[in-house]
């Protein structure tokens, strides 16, 4: 169940009594996929055009060093067994298609896709790809940030290359929620939307960072999210989301 109690003993109240930041940023969790294969381009076009603020996609890197968008570190494609994305090149990779023949994406050709018209969450899948997605990143003008439960990967990107906004990825409540965000200088806690409470949110902003929780699908909840300040919600319901009147 998602808290909105103001919890006691941990943080100064002063804190807890810091006006929210709204509105919360709109995140389409891997583009618009009732309606489009997720982790597809046209995917995340359909997002935009349902009120999306934001993209958040997975990546993973072929053998020859080539990073794309899909969620799993295993494909699979109609005639074509099972691979895994890392022991294919990307001419191999190629072969293996989404639902309808759609083609699974490069990040490159994300980007140029949005472009300029909303920012992309890049949520890092796999070990030791960290430069293949910073120099990605630095190659294109769309704004990117970069998270990962891995916070290792976090810790890594933000050596390559500081000025990229990373964040980490949490399930469980920690007694400390901010620890890991600290630990790996991060500016983005993405917290699992039933862990979040009013303390988490306002230990945060204490050090500037940012909550973005996920995944959040349940519409009674983003109200409640959007008074104890959460700074994102990632949803697979955009389209519910991109109607909502804050």
């Amino acid at each position: 169940m998602l808290r909105a109690h103001r919890a006691q003993n941990y943080y100064p109240e002063e804190f807890l009594r810091r006006p929210p930041r709204n509105p919360p940023e709109r995140i389409a969790h891997r583009g618009a996929h009732a309606t489009h294969p997720q982790n597809s381009v046209a995917a995340f076009e359909e997002a935009l055009e349902l009120g999306a603020d934001a993209i958040e996609l997975d990546v993973h890197a072929t053998s020859d060093g080539v990073v794309v968008v899909h969620h799993d570190p295993v494909v699979t494609s109609e005639g074509l067994p099972g691979a895994r994305i890392a022991d294919l090149t990307a001419a191999d990779l190629a072969q293996y298609r989404l639902v309808n023949d759609v083609p699974i994406p490069t990040l490159s050709s994300v980007l140029t896709a949005i472009g300029h018209r909303a920012a992309i969450y890049v949520e890092i899948k796999a070990p030791s790809i960290e430069p293949l997605v910073v120099r990605c990143i630095r190659e294109s003008e769309t704004a990117c940030a970069v998270h990962s439960f891995d916070h290792r990967i976090v810790k890594t990107v933000r050596g390559i290359f500081p000025a990229i906004p990373t964040g980490v990825l949490q399930v469980a409540r920690p007694l400390d929620p901010v620890h890991a965000l600290v630990a790996a200088g991060a500016r983005d806690l993405w917290q699992e939307v039933s862990a979040i409470d009013e303390e988490l949110v306002a230990r945060a902003h204490a050090l500037n960072a940012r909550v973005i929780a996920w995944t959040a699908n349940d519409i009674d909840h983003w109200e409640t999210l959007r008074r104890i300040g959460v700074d994102g919600i990632c949803t697979d319901r955009i389209a519910e989301l991109g109607a909502h009147s804050w």
